[in-house]
């Protein structure tokens, strides 16, 4: 075989192999696979036939979440070239229609898949991995930062600690987690402060989640009475760190009715 040849034919083996490893692939066939394509299908909003479909978008943007190098450049060339060796017509590099399309994805449909696959991935979760034979879950907190536009600001306002309009918009979310396989299984989102942005009330909004008999590990900012007399009338336990202002030992007996 001439050398110019070989080298292309080397060449070509490396993307088809890159093709075959993509993760923006292996997440596309996940999408559609037959355990899910069905509820893909009834999330998914109605579109236009375009270069960057809703399944195919969202395979996208989690592939580009999972890498090291999350640009928006990096996943569109990844496709642009998985387009090419499928025989399919190219598509142009620019990244501005990727970002639409990304932005078009319904909050719905995430966070409905979030939950339907958490859900599947804790059902196959193996009894010993199991806490006493309970399931535990966790319950945390974190915040992120959003683009600075004039929606963000006014739905997410941000830190009282920095001047209007030298900081960026915060937004709160707390997630519970399957303690046995790890998979999140729902997350509330909320404002960073004001009324309804605290932790405790964003859990509440997905308390519903849990089920009779887990046990539920948090920190500190969730051991309040009022959550555990919630929670033990839903027949959940509960297991939060003491606040560091409060004494050591709580004695509920002590109160009064």
């Amino acid at each position: 075989m001439p050398p110019k040849r070989s080298l292309c034919a080397q060449q070509q083996r490396r993307i088809r192999r890159h093709i075959h490893h993509s993760d923006a692939n292996a997440f596309f066939n996940l999408l559609t696979s037959p355990e899910l394509l069905s509820e893909v299908q009834s999330l998914v909003p109605p579109h236009r036939e375009r270069v960057f479909p809703p399944t195919e978008t969202l395979s996208m943007f989690l592939a580009q979440a999972l890498r090291a190098d999350r640009s928006c450049q990096n996943v569109v060339n990844d496709t642009a070239v998985k387009r090419l060796a499928r025989g399919l017509p190219s598509c142009s590099t620019h990244t501005g229609a990727y970002c639409r399309a990304r932005q078009r994805l319904p909050i719905s449909m995430l966070s409905t898949l979030v939950r339907q696959t958490g859900q599947r991935i804790t059902a196959q979760a193996p009894e010993p991995w199991r806490w006493r034979g309970r399931p535990v879950r966790l319950v945390d907190g974190t915040t992120v930062v959003l683009p600075d536009t004039p929606a963000n600001q006014a739905a997410y306002p941000q830190s009282r600690s920095q001047k209007p309009g030298l900081g960026f918009p915060l937004c709160r979310i707390v997630g519970l987690l399957c303690l046995e396989s790890g998979a999140v299984l729902n997350a509330a989102i909320g404002r960073y402060q004001g009324k309804g942005g605290d932790e405790q009330t964003l859990l509440r909004s997905i308390v519903s989640t849990l089920e009779h008999g887990d046990l539920l590990v948090g920190d500190a900012f969730y051991a309040t009475y009022f959550l555990l007399c919630t929670l033990r009338m839903l027949g959940i336990d509960a297991v939060f760190e003491q606040y560091g202002a409060r004494q050591r030992r709580t004695d509920f007996r002590c109160g009064q009715r």
